[in-house]
């Protein structure tokens, strides 16, 4: 059985930072992409970022890109979203999610991410 299983959430004020991480159980984890998504209240789960097997290639969503870090570290089994400068709007539960095709086959249960002002 596959698990993900995230950490790292919490309140912060706006301008700080945050890191997520995101462990692996169950499955080659170094075979797989990995995504970060976001979902805040009312709104749809959004794509934040993504990482290939390897760490070498990663992609951002425009609201995030520049603030946001995607890494991976195999050894651990572990995904990581170092996410600075944060704003009100990034209030939101973050998941990870392993890809399959156009897809995701797994995600983790969610960490709360709430900025203040």
């Amino acid at each position: 059985q596959v698990q993900l299983v995230e950490s790292g959430g919490g309140l912060v004020q706006t301008g700080g930072s945050l890191r997520l991480s995101c462990a692996a159980s169950g499955r080659t984890f170094s075979s797989f992409e990995m995504d970060w998504l976001r979902q805040a209240p009312g709104k749809e789960r959004e794509f934040v970022a993504g990482i290939n097997w390897n760490g070498v290639v990663t992609s951002y969503a425009d609201s995030v890109r520049g603030r946001f870090t995607i890494s991976r570290d195999n050894a651990k089994n572990t995904v990581y979203l170092q996410m600075n400068s944060l704003k009100l709007e990034d209030t939101a539960v973050y998941s990870c999610a392993s890809k399959k095709g156009a897809g995701y086959d797994y995600w983790g249960q969610g960490t709360q991410v709430t900025v203040s002002s």
